[in-house]
């Protein structure tokens, strides 16, 4: 009985919600679109010509946005554990990006367009209700995503990820000052007001750096 209480809460609440009744007006598969939207339009992230990789894509509404941002001389790979619908110029990748061989491909669709200029991620996981677990698994995916971005971006190129509050946020921020000149923190509209998601906006890849951080600031 609890559980559908809860379930029932969760519906009323995402059926009376403004941006999920936006997403479906303007055709994107889910809400989390408009925390995109509004990073890119702050710290202009996207742009015609770019090369994408996106993490955890799945149902598929940043990539969406990002294939209208970047237009038909953009390059767009979607990776994510679950099957996504496909979307025209988008090239898909099922796996988990923990997995070796799915960096690989990864790399394999850049093939000859090089490197990536951007590596977004919108990644969370299956909240249990246990801080201690939910902050760890979190931690997990965006570890997973510098993983990633480190491998296949160009130098100068950006990170998107989204992070959760806790004690591991100003570490994982340490980490990503390695690689990146700039990092920043945001918090969208978007997200739900209970929520402890933010984002973190790294810039200006310059690969590893031995261990000595080349951040330059990381005020929002």
């Amino acid at each position: 009985m609890a559980k559908k209480h809860k379930r029932n809460h969760w519906l009323q609440r995402h059926t009376r919600d403004a941006y999920v009744r936006k997403a479906q007006a303007d055709g994107y598969r889910s809400r989390a679109v408009y925390k995109l939207i509004e990073i890119d339009q702050r710290d202009r992230l996207l742009r015609p010509g770019l090369t994408v990789v996106e993490l955890g894509a799945a149902p598929g509404s940043w990539s969406q946005y990002a294939r209208e941002r970047i237009g038909p001389g953009g390059t767009l790979i979607a990776v994510d554990v679950e099957e996504m619908m496909p979307i025209a110029g988008v090239t898909r990748v099922r796996g988990d990006i923990a997995d070796v061989a799915v960096k690989q491909r990864i790399i394999e669709h850049l093939g000859g367009r090089g490197r990536a200029d951007l590596v977004i991620s919108d990644m969370a996981p299956n909240i249990t209700g246990i801080r201690a677990l939910d902050q760890s698994r979190a931690l997990v995916l965006v570890e997973d995503s510098l993983t990633v971005a480190t491998a296949v971006l160009a130098p100068g190129g950006r990170l998107l990820v989204k992070l959760f509050e806790g004690e591991e946020v100003s570490g994982f921020r340490r980490r990503c000052a390695l690689y990146f000149k700039r990092c920043v923190i945001r918090k969208p509209a978007a997200s739900r007001a209970k929520s402890r998601e933010m984002y973190l906006v790294a810039n200006g890849f310059v690969g590893d750096t031995g261990g000595k951080a080349v951040v330059r600031g990381a005020k929002p």
